[in-house]
């Protein structure tokens, strides 16, 4: 756009001079051509206008700031400074909008997570110029840290997503409520906090409680019988060289750790014609009260739900995967 601003001055001057050289019969034509050449670069000018307006340009970051953390802070900070938030056409851009965004909720694991927060909760603020745009980066912080089958699922970041979006005026009252209860999950059983006290029951048909559980480490499983990603969850586990080495440690006096699977519903019946496809070492048991469902006690976004406490029953691992439990023992 720049040698277009150069280049119109330059032409228009040689074509005034062509003018005062032309007889007066031509002049019209010639205040023709000009106007369908300036007519033409305007034309130009518009659609670079709008091909700038239609990508997406990273900040510049600063040549003095050469410390990699401090320029990851910078990224983060300035990220969305050449966004058009107010620009509609962008949300039907998913190789701009949605690219970026995946590239800006890689950068915010490279910042301290208080910097972190503070530029999601911007990035939500920035969106609000434009409803429909402020739709679309909920509905995309909700797909990428929220849904349980994505990749970058990360409670942590969304959380303040769910702190700001639950003030915002934008939100009709049943959206609201959403989030509200997505929140207030959420902050259950976060990591680094003591996880929620329930009842478990054994076929024996005896009842313990949970905190009671004497274990160096507890990895608790939500499972149901019949399920198809829990029999291949389950075959994993059983199969984990670090799982099994933990278990391997198990002594008459000391135990290192404990597999306990909770089934969370009504049908025991079909529970317990599944236990003998269950491996024997580990602990098998049903919410007999069904008060993990009733209290919301854990959030159970899919079956197979995985959680790992230390002794005190300190959240380690929430909501989990097979390689993050496999890489905590293996350190």
């Amino acid at each position: 756009m720049k040698q277009v601003n150069l280049f119109l001055p330059i032409f228009l001057l040689t074509l005034n001079l062509a003018i005062l050289s032309c007889s007066s019969s031509k002049k019209s034509e010639s205040n023709r051509q000009e106007i369908k050449t300036e007519s033409s670069v305007t034309d130009k000018i518009s659609q670079d206008d709008k091909a700038s307006a239609n990508t997406f340009t990273l900040p510049d970051i600063p040549p003095e700031i050469t410390n990699s953390d401090l320029r990851a802070l910078y990224l983060v900070e300035h990220y969305w400074d050449h966004f058009s938030f107010s620009n509609r056409e962008l949300i039907t851009l998913p190789e701009i909008t949605e690219q970026a965004f995946v590239d800006y909720i890689n950068i915010l694991n490279y910042v301290p997570s208080d910097k972190a927060d503070e530029s999601i909760r911007e990035t939500i603020k920035k969106a609000e110029v434009d409803t429909l745009m402020h739709a679309h980066f909920i509905s995309l912080f909700e797909k990428y840290f929220y849904d349980p089958n994505s990749p970058f699922r990360n409670e942590e970041f969304y959380i303040p997503v769910l702190n700001q979006i639950t003030k915002s005026s934008l939100l009709t009252d049943t959206d609201k409520s959403v989030y509200e209860f997505q929140l207030e999950m959420a902050m259950k059983n976060r990591v680094g906090k003591k996880g929620n006290n329930f009842k478990y029951t054994l076929t024996s048909g005896k009842t313990f409680s949970f905190h009671e559980l004497k274990s160096e480490y507890t990895l608790l499983m939500f499972t149901n019988p019949g399920c198809p990603t829990c029999e291949t969850v389950t075959r994993q586990l059983s199969a984990s060289e670090p799982i099994n080495n933990a278990l391997a440690l198990n002594s008459p006096t000391r135990t290192m750790l404990t597999i306990i699977t909770l089934y969370s519903d009504e049908d025991l019946d079909e529970w317990l014609a599944h236990l003998p496809q269950m491996p024997a070492n580990w602990v098998h048991a049903y919410d007999k009260y069904l008060e993990i469902t009733h209290k919301n006690l854990y959030d159970i976004k899919a079956i197979p739900t995985l959680y790992l406490f230390d002794k005190d029953k300190n959240v380690i691992l929430k909501d989990t995967s097979i390689e993050a439990i496999e890489t905590f023992f293996n350190n």
